[in-house]
């Protein structure tokens, strides 16, 4: 019995055994695929948050997957420095190497691209690209004057060159770059060591670079390697539709507009649902935008002004008060805006001529409203015409006259005959006071 035992545990052990052989290729193959993958990363618009947040979770989700390198295909004319400092940043902090590679024909890394790219472990750029002009901008894209400028010049001065040190780039290159906006083409780039190669395209880059021992992440193995485009989420989506200046301030304005309308017509629902959302998405991009609260301040103090006029008798100056603070307001609402990063002259415009005409005519409204004769109920019959259809004596009992179409009872100060049109002077309970007309 004991060794028919011993024999069926062997054969059940061999069985196992044979399993574990099968399998261990296939778990291999997986971990194999998994160590061979390079992600990447598509920026083909201006630097802000939303660009931020995404390159930041790809970088995260190649370090979880163990990934060869991550791949950031870059084109950009610029942006925010704080966002191209989170990337940055972001790059240093990635356990896997990233490589930057402006690409296609046609791209550039310009302003805040130039410190991104210069920032990766393997720096590339594609035939026909181009790379500089990274002085720094204000608002609208117009030179900071004075000493700020001055500031701001010697700051992101020392910022590039630290980059380019620790990566072993062209320090004095960037140096120009950011004084005088110098540019380069990709082959200028290459020979003056601003980048490390010029490739024809992805799968040529993964070619050149297998075998590359990148310094405290050890040796590149990439040739043939799978690809994995990391695609935006709807966050992601949201949060770069939103963060755009002309959209922020669009959201801001219904915002303002729905809640205005509600306030001056109240259970109208719709015009405060939308304006209550619009608003809370406008003021979760100002989170993530370079605002004036300056400029904040003086929109909603056109706000103020747009509403006294609906109590005030101005004739007007009230109106015109709010329109020129919300103009002030718009045009100082944005600082420091990098190239794609300003509000747009276009939508501007448009938008405070619409907004600020929606605020004069809803005022007008009510003020007319507030200002107009009642025509309904007893206050509207005091004014109207009628005729006297049963006599009117102070000193006997009440007369009657045709009102608007119905029989009303009627006093007077002095007798009134039947026949005489009289007009309603005041009304009391159910009773008109009248005067010969």
């Amino acid at each position: 019995m004991i060794s028919v035992i011993s024999v069926m545990l062997r054969k059940r052990f061999y069985i196992f055994l044979l399993i574990l052989s099968l399998a261990a290729p296939v778990f291999a193959a997986a971990d194999a695929a998994a160590a061979g993958e390079v992600y990447v990363v598509k920026v083909a618009e201006a630097i802000g948050p939303g660009v931020s947040a995404y390159i930041e979770r790809g970088l995260e989700t190649a370090a979880e997957a163990e990934a060869a390198c991550v791949v950031i295909a870059l084109d950009t004319p610029g942006g925010l420095a704080d966002s191209m400092r989170e990337i940055v940043q972001a790059i240093y902090r990635s356990p896997v190497p990233v490589v930057v590679f402006v690409s296609p024909a046609g791209a550039r890394a310009a302003s805040a691209g130039v410190m991104i790219t210069l920032s990766a472990d393997v720096a590339a750029m594609s035939p026909g690209t181009n790379i500089g002009a990274a002085h720094p901008v204000g608002a609208g894209g117009k030179e900071i004057e004075d000493t700020m400028a001055d500031k701001v010049t010697n700051d992101m001065v020392a910022y590039v060159k630290s980059i380019a040190e620790r990566r072993g780039r062209n320090g004095e290159w960037a140096e120009k770059a950011v004084r005088e906006s110098v540019s380069a083409t990709e082959t200028e780039a290459l020979d003056n060591n601003v980048i490390d190669l010029v490739a024809d395209d992805l799968e040529d880059l993964l070619q050149q670079i297998d075998g590359r021992t990148i310094e405290g992440k050890g040796q590149l193995a990439v040739a043939g390697a799978r690809l994995v485009v990391l695609e935006e989420t709807l966050r992601d989506k949201v949060l770069k539709t939103i963060s755009n200046p002309n959209i922020a301030y669009i959201l801001m304005m219904i915002g303002l507009a729905g809640l205005y309308f509600e306030l001056s017509h109240p259970g109208a629902i719709f015009p405060g649902v939308i304006g209550g959302i619009s608003l809370i998405l406008a003021f979760f991009a100002f989170q993530t935008l370079p605002v004036n609260y300056a400029g904040l301040l003086l929109i909603l103090l056109a706000i103020v002004l747009f509403i006294m006029e609906m109590k005030i008798a101005s004739y007007g100056l009230l109106s015109v008060a709010g329109v020129v603070s919300m103009a002030l307001g718009s045009l100082m609402l944005f600082e420091r805006g990098g190239p794609g990063m300003q509000l747009a002259w276009d939508v501007f415009v448009p938008t405070l001529v619409v907004v600020s005409g929606f605020f004069v005519f809803v005022a007008g409204l009510v003020f007319r409203a507030q200002v107009s004769k009642s025509c309904t109920g007893l206050e509207g019959l005091i004014g109207e015409n009628g005729e006297v259809r049963q006599d009117i004596d102070p000193e006997g009992p009440e007369g009657k006259v045709f009102v608007h179409g119905e029989l009303w009872r009627a006093t007077a100060d002095e007798p009134i005959a039947r026949g005489t049109r009289v007009k309603v002077a005041a009304a009391k309970g159910l009773v008109l006071k009248v005067t010969p007309e």
